[in-house]
């Protein structure tokens, strides 16, 4: 009886072909996005064969590993991964524990008004410029006159001489991460704070009756709501870990170039302010840092379903 239903349902399932005739106005409609995705994210994959050309304007050769072996050797490579490294992970960590907080800080809140208000203060950076935030930064923290921290810690008492902040290495760093949050901790808690909407009251009210307190229910209630949301979060972000640019480019300077120099400007400095670049040796900075994104990823997934028995890819 089942096997007869089964060959009835496979003689009467239709051609692929024609199939995709009857949904031709789905396929016609998903054509404009595959071919943007086609050769705006796939395209421009096809040059990674650079990576083991030496490509030095018209001059194009053969090289195999050369390049790699070259960036290895390189004191200066090996520093801006270092940074790289540590201000991404460290920018990642800080940021997810902060939108937390303030995202269970928001869900606390009893007064509507309050709440938006709240919201609204911490978003709005989020959709201000990286060059816009530099330039307020860089006036603020200025050593000169107009620098308003040196300034009020001067009214203070709290220092004699103006501190140069910007162009410190040991405090280059803190400063970044510090600016880095201000500006998108808020979109961060976009996502938690959604998470956060969708736990149905009656949770709370069952552990009020067991007699929890406010904390308790924090930890007890919210926090494990929150726990795969912030798993997720960590793991898709661990893919572009090694993507930032634009923030450390607006804001470092040769003064500590040691400690904010990372891949992507590295990048930069190799193949627009070098006399004649060699565009195969930046292509396989680039496609080395892809690869080690790659792997973190897939590093924090399998970790992931060791954890929690299952993992997002």
């Amino acid at each position: 009886m089942s096997e007869n239903t089964s060959n009835k349902v496979q003689t009467r399932k239709k051609p692929l072909g024609l199939r995709i005739w009857n949904h031709r106005g789905f396929y016609l409609m998903f054509l404009p996005v595959l071919v943007f995705v086609l050769i705006i994210y796939y395209w421009p994959m096809l040059g990674i064969r650079y990576a083991f050309f030496s490509y030095k304007l018209r001059d194009i050769h053969w090289v195999g590993l050369e390049h790699f072996q070259s960036m290895f050797k390189q004191k200066e490579f090996w520093a801006a991964f270092k940074n790289t490294l540590v201000i991404s992970i460290v920018k990642l960590l800080l940021n997810t524990f902060v939108a937390v907080l303030i995202s269970i800080f928001l869900n606390e809140m009893t007064s509507m008004f309050c709440k938006k208000f709240v919201q609204t203060i911490v978003y709005l950076p989020h959709f201000m410029s990286y060059a816009v935030v530099a330039a307020i930064f860089t006036l603020f923290l200025s050593p000169s006159s107009t620098g308003l921290i040196n300034e009020t810690l001067k009214s203070w008492g709290w220092i004699d001489k103006s501190i140069d902040f910007l162009h410190t290495k040991s405090m280059w760093q803190p400063i970044f991460q510090i600016i880095n949050l201000w500006k998108e901790t808020g979109w961060g808690t976009v996502i938690f704070f959604s998470t956060l909407s969708g736990i149905s009251p009656e949770l709370y009210e069952a552990a009020e009756i067991d007699g929890a307190t406010r904390l308790q229910k924090m930890r007890y209630v919210t926090l494990p709501a929150l726990s795969n949301t912030i798993i997720i979060v960590l793991i898709l972000n661990l893919g572009k870990v090694l993507n930032v640019f634009e923030p450390v480019f607006v804001l470092y300077n040769s003064r500590v170039l040691e400690v904010s120099d990372v891949i992507s400007t590295y990048v930069y400095r190799k193949t627009f302010l070098t006399a004649i670049p060699d565009y195969g040796y930046t292509t396989a900075v680039g496609l080395f840092k892809s690869i080690v994104g790659s792997i973190l990823m897939l590093a924090s997934d399998f970790a992931s379903k060791k954890v929690r028995g299952r993992g997002i890819i």
